[in-house]
């Protein structure tokens, strides 16, 4: 069983971990378990497999009337979970984060079923830090996270990531085809995360014109949150190298058309884009805890992988930063030879290897 979600930086890996399981053990039966109403009941089975809801809902950080449900919605969440393990018999749980994974972690630790952790990010969610204590292993994609799980049973995989943005070399032309972009013009990838992030949705408005007329394209990702509002105002401005889409499913194609990417700094974005190889502006995101996007993005920087820019600086300073790195060819080459040596492309597998030595 695999349990967790809420976003995609939770919701992919989980998927990314039951395909390489699948390849290996084809007659195996994988089980997902998510929160009701959350993007995973509709991700996970785009993904081809099953996958059940609990109507668990996190802690809201002030005083709020969905607070007072929290313990009847965690208790009934509880039951459910209880309910599901013992109809499926697992041989193992995997917790990818969330606090939808807590429920059915919590549970599995208590009937002395092995659970693994994957922590995605440098700084460890609330619900792994909770489950720390009796979990059987941790699979995690930073060093030093000793500091939230118990030494001996870390495990430095990496982060796993989809298969297809491994071989994008030769998809080039088909993914400039794909978007409708020009082959003469130089790509610059927008990535706010699937739910889209305000300040780089704004700092693209406030550069697109000096986009166009330095010759750019942009390839932006809004998020379904604010696409409307985004397209209507390029439309307004007529501007026809910008091309705002809701959602990005074929990742492998638009990473391939990309010369530049500008992308929140979350640990599936880090993972991802190390194993591709592009420049990479990082914005990290300031609304996470602990500030972690900010730690992801410059464990990369410390190693002239990666350039970062401040939340609070990216609307004024996100064009000079663009065309700074636009016209150093040199340095696009240091920070795409540099992020490749942080990638992790085995990832999957070695969380793998990690699983089958729980079970065994």
């Amino acid at each position: 069983m695999i349990s967790g979600g809420g976003t995609g930086g939770h919701i992919y890996p989980a998927i990314a971990i039951a395909n390489a399981w699948n390849e290996k053990y084809p007659d195996s039966e994988i089980l997902f378990v998510g929160a009701e109403g959350k993007m995973e009941m509709q991700k996970v089975p785009e993904a081809g497999y099953s996958i059940e809801g609990l109507p668990v809902a996190g802690l809201q950080r002030r005083l709020t009337l969905e607070n007072l449900s929290f313990p009847f919605k965690l208790w009934d969440s509880i039951n459910k979970a209880s309910k599901l393990i013992k109809n499926f018999k697992p041989h193992a749980v995997v917790g990818v984060g969330g606090y939808a994974s807590g429920p059915l972690l919590y549970v599995a630790q208590r009937k002395g079923i092995p659970t693994l952790v994957q922590e995605q990010n440098s700084f460890a969610g609330l619900t792994n830090k909770l489950l720390a204590k009796k979990a059987s292993a941790f699979c995690v994609a930073y060093p030093g996270m000793e500091k939230f799980f118990p030494a001996g049973k870390i495990h430095f995989t990496g982060n796993p990531v989809r298969k297809d943005i491994l071989a994008i070399a030769d998809k080039k032309e088909l993914a400039l085809k794909a978007f409708g972009l020009a082959a003469d013009k130089p790509v610059i990838l927008v990535l706010g995360g699937s739910l889209g992030a305000r300040t780089i949705n704004n700092a693209l408005l406030a550069s697109m014109a000096h986009f166009e007329q330095q010759g750019y394209q942009a390839l932006w990702q809004t998020g379904k949150f604010y696409y409307e509002e985004m397209s209507e105002k390029v439309a307004q401005a007529k501007m026809n190298d910008i091309k705002p889409v809701e959602f990005i499913r074929e990742m492998d194609l638009a990473y391939a058309a990309a010369d530049i990417v500008i992308s929140r700094a979350g640990a599936l974005s880090v993972s991802e884009l190390s194993l591709v190889g592009k420049p990479v502006i990082f914005i990290p995101s300031p609304n996470v805890a602990e500030d972690h996007q900010t730690k992801n993005a410059m464990a990369l920087v410390d190693q002239e992988a990666a350039v970062i820019l401040p939340d609070h600086e990216a609307v004024e300073k996100l064009s000079a930063k663009v065309d700074e790195l636009m016209n150093n060819t040199s340095l696009q080459d240091k920070l795409s030879q540099n992020i490749k040596k942080m990638g992790k492309p085995n990832a999957a597998l070695d969380i793998i290897k990690e699983l089958e030595a729980l079970i065994k």
